[in-house]
């Protein structure tokens, strides 16, 4: 009974730690690094990550460099940041790309405050999935005789609690997230 507890308990901190990243790439006021996570760029003829092609520095408040292991692949890496959609537009600088995180206006941090709770309730969606999955095990074992009545109640009442526990993380880190994306 206690796997099936653990089972529960990893996979909704997996679901948790997942929104953490998740959040870590929402662009909030300062320069971030983890916003260029999802950037792949289109060169040596497949697509690359950009972690794999340059060096993330974050030297300023609001400013963010790259710098490519190879400087021939300056321009490619400044043109797939710029198909990201990041709301940042690269310079090339010689050698280095920097990019100018301009201060966000209200309606933008509106804007991103509300994919903060949009990330937060798939979160807590995942968790709702996950209680599901594992009360429909324990009525399983309960119907083929492995588990009790009693052991089958005193589990979904623990499955219950984890859920609540988690959905409950879910709201912290992202009224947390959003009190630094509305920070002006």
């Amino acid at each position: 009974m206690s796997n099936i507890d653990n089972q529960v308990k990893a996979a909704m901190q997996a679901a948790l730690e997942h929104l953490k990243q998740e959040l870590k790439s929402l662009r909030t006021g300062r320069a971030n690094s983890s916003i260029l996570d999802h950037v792949h760029i289109d060169v040596y003829g497949s697509k690359m990550s950009l972690k794999t092609l340059a060096n993330v520095n974050v030297p300023e408040a609001r400013q963010i460099v790259v710098t490519p292991f190879d400087a021939s692949t300056v321009h490619a890496i400044a043109k797939g940041i710029e198909a990201a959609n990041l709301g940042i537009h690269p310079m090339v600088d010689g050698k280095v790309i920097r990019l100018n995180v301009p201060p966000m206006d209200e309606t933008i941090r509106k804007q991103i405050a509300k994919q903060c709770k949009e990330l937060g309730e798939k979160a807590k969606i995942a968790m709702r999935d996950i209680r599901r999955k594992f009360n429909e095990l324990v009525r399983k074992q309960k119907t083929d005789s492995i588990i009790t009545e009693d052991q089958m109640k005193k589990s979904e009442k623990t499955i219950q609690d984890l859920t609540d526990r988690f959905c409950k993380d879910c709201d912290s880190v992202c009224a947390e997230k959003e009190k630094e994306i509305m920070t002006v």
